[in-house]
């Protein structure tokens, strides 16, 4: 009679990937799966690829701030969400701009976006000073910003030929933060 082999429990649960916030430099070796990500979620659908993106928008990469959701994988850290944060421009401006928000599609759902936003929520009101932040948010994205927050400060408008909203959030005051 043969022998079986014990190889362990078929359905065992086994330990989650590893996600990390990383606010990543153009030089990062993830900038480029950043780039193809926003391209593949973002960008094809208007028909732009991120040369596109970079020639309507000259300078703009340079200015942001690059954030990145990174999971561990086998063949390596893989970037399965990614935006920017666009400081102000000058030092009289008090309001950052969010933009580029994306997650890939086999990841949304997962708590990764928020985490993402709420890193950079942390950085413009803790550590930029910022009064406020707002984004142009798709229509579809709204119920996603409402949850964490952010208020809808305009009619709906298009931007790259899909319908768009502007969000904004303030910076919470004192009385609401927890440990004041």
């Amino acid at each position: 009679m043969p022998r079986a082999l014990n190889v362990g429990t078929i359905g065992a649960p086994s330990e989650p990937p590893v996600i990390r916030i990383r606010r990543i430099q153009l030089d990062d070796p993830l900038y480029p799966k950043a780039c193809a990500l926003r391209e593949a979620v973002l960008l094809r659908s208007v028909g732009w690829t991120m040369d596109d993106y970079r020639r309507e928008m000259p300078g703009r990469e340079e200015a942001s701030e690059h954030y990145v959701a990174v999971a561990d994988h086998p063949r390596g850290p893989q970037v399965i969400a990614c935006a920017c944060l666009i400081p102000p421009e000058g030092d009289d401006e008090r309001a950052g701009k969010v933009a580029q928000v994306c997650v890939d599609s086999q990841r949304q759902g997962e708590g990764v976006g928020r985490r993402l936003i709420t890193t950079i929520e942390a950085r413009a009101f803790g550590e930029l000073a910022l009064e406020q932040l707002y984004c142009h948010a798709q229509v579809e994205a709204l119920p996603f910003y409402e949850k964490l927050g952010w208020r809808s400060s305009s009619n709906e408008f298009m931007e790259a030929g899909i319908p768009h909203r502007k969000m904004v959030l303030f910076e919470p005051s004192a009385a609401l933060r927890p440990g004041e």
